[in-house]
């Protein structure tokens, strides 16, 4: 019988480090229900001591679902009392505590005196930290999690030393983080491999992996490591994360199923969930999952060759080693249009990953209605969009209320906009460079924005099918030294900019008490 490997996703948490992928309380129980259907053992919801927006996430997610629920903690005890008030609630709950161990990360981090002169000294102070910060964690739950930060290029004895510490003081899971994506396949299995011998007690815990992707390899890392012992993967949806990303699970886990021949090993993923949760991560995170993206991309299905084509038609095993069904992209699809009810409604966003309460069904139905009239048929992509319009919504800062554009060949670009920012209503036009850059200057006015924003990145693609197909717009600003990035969506280009503008000044919002931490805090294991 095969052992079952353990799917932890990290997909709110170092999936969220992305740049421009913040996401909202609502974006993220939307996403941790939905990993709750595909069946994940455990979700790593977030760093509750980063900020008050972050700590409501985790808190918020621990009330939502029924599944194992973790949250990030530096070996600080301030951070590990914020991971258990906001996983206070939740069925099962695990705090995960790290700190840095590679000497690149001892010297940059723990250069001070304070925590020893030399090498050795700053590590017998790391190792202390690092077992006090378990043993701690252990008073709140049975279950602690420990990574060594850079685990990768930390020196094989110091690592096993403060594994055997760390073990002893609790740690129930040890997770072994190639931080920086540095290592080879071989040579991370055989790290795995080595620590299974050199480490006395690891029997009593769960070794775990983390790999980043900074080289391509973090999903052949996950492997090697499964195969050299790991029994719990750490990874995101579509493989979001820092800088080049993290380990891929769609990937991972399709690559043990499809080779169930080969490997000796399951998960417990309910893989026909995995293309609906790809496509809301992608939603609400605005990072566009590329074409030819294994197992989840628009091509992964695609055959272009007419020997292809004619072996596809003849014998689909042919060409695919796995079927579109298998990961949840089904040919048929209910069509709806502007006679179609509610119901039809709820039961179709259901069926894509998506909760619908009746107070949540009012917006809906009326974007729905609106949306239909000018479309005419609606597919899976616009229901997706109209519930990423839902997430801002519930956002409370600025919303769109009224937009007006008066161009032409020999007339001055004039925006009019009218924007309700909590409570109350805004109304400005100005002038511009073209309609959009008059949009732009409009709500500035409007809001009255005090800050230096740079627009650092525009782009628009249609995202939807059919005739009256939705336009996406994207933009980045930089405010204050740091980027937003927002995304509307609309029939009409220059309302989507204006939409998406707006997203990126309520993210600002939102995450405007995270700046001063996320300078000092890091969290990416």
């Amino acid at each position: 019988m095969s052992e079952k490997i353990i799917i932890f996703d990290t997909t709110l948490r170092d999936g969220e480090q992305a740049p421009g992928a913040s996401l909202n309380v609502f974006e993220k129980v939307e996403i941790a229900k939905q990993m709750e259907r595909l069946n994940v053992d455990v979700i790593e919801a977030g760093f509750p001591i980063s900020s008050q927006a972050q700590f409501e996430a985790v808190q918020r997610i621990a009330d939502s679902v029924n599944i194992v629920v973790a949250g990030l903690a530096r070996t600080v005890f301030a951070d590990i009392d914020a991971c258990q008030k906001a996983l206070n609630n939740a069925g099962e709950f695990r705090i995960h505590t790290f700190i840095g161990t590679s000497d690149i990360h001892i010297n940059g981090k723990f250069g001070s005196d304070q925590y020893g002169k030399s090498l050795k000294n700053k590590r017998d102070t790391i190792l202390k930290m690092a077992c006090d910060a378990v043993k701690y964690s252990k008073s709140f739950t049975n279950d602690v999690e420990f990574s060594p930060e850079d685990a990768g290029r930390t020196d094989i004895g110091f690592l096993s030393e403060i594994l055997e510490a760390v073990i002893d003081a609790g740690a129930t899971t040890i997770n072994i983080p190639d931080t920086t994506g540095y290592t080879m396949p071989e040579e991370f299995g055989n790290k795995i491999k080595e620590l299974k011998n050199r480490v006395k007690n690891i029997e009593k815990t769960i070794i775990s992996i983390h790999c980043h992707n900074d080289l391509g390899l973090a999903v052949a890392n996950s492997l090697n490591a499964i195969a050299n012992g790991a029994r719990q993967v750490e990874c995101t949806i579509n493989g979001i994360g820092e800088r080049a990303g993290n380990a891929s699970m769609e990937e991972i886990v399709m690559a043990l199923t499809v080779r169930s021949n080969y490997w000796e090993y399951h998960t417990d993923i309910k893989t026909k969930e995995l293309y609906n949760t790809s496509r809301m991560v992608s939603g609400f995170t605005g990072i566009l999952v590329q074409p030819n993206k294994a197992v989840v991309g628009e091509n992964a299905f695609a055959h272009e060759s007419g020997i292809h084509q004619d072996g596809i038609l003849k014998n689909r095993e042919t060409y695919e080693i796995m079927t579109p069904e298998s990961v949840g992209i089904m040919n048929n699809k209910i069509v709806l249009g502007r006679h179609s009810g509610r119901h039809g409604i709820s039961v179709r966003l259901q069926s894509l990953g998506y909760e619908v309460t009746e107070n949540k069904m009012d917006y809906i139905y009326e974007r729905f209605l609106e949306l239909a009239d000018k479309k005419k048929e609606i597919y899976d992509e616009d229901l997706r969009m109209i519930m990423g319009d839902k997430s801002e919504a519930d956002l409370g800062y600025y919303n769109l209320d009224y937009l007006h554009v008066n161009l032409g060949t020999k007339t001055i670009p004039t925006a009019t906009v009218r924007i309700n920012a909590e409570g109350k209503t805004f109304e400005e036009s100005a002038t511009g460079d073209g309609p959009v850059d008059a949009c732009f200057r409009a709500i500035n006015r409007a809001i009255n924005f005090q800050s230096n924003i740079k627009l650092e990145h525009y782009q628009v693609r249609s995202i939807t099918a059919g005739k009256g197909a939705q336009g996406e717009v994207t933009v980045r600003l930089k405010i204050e030294e740091n980027a937003y990035t927002g995304k509307g969506v609309s029939t009409d280009t220059i309302k989507a900019s204006a939409k998406s503008y707006l997203q990126a000044l309520n993210h600002y919002e939102s995450m405007k008490d995270m700046n001063e931490v996320s300078q000092t805090i890091t969290g990416t294991v």
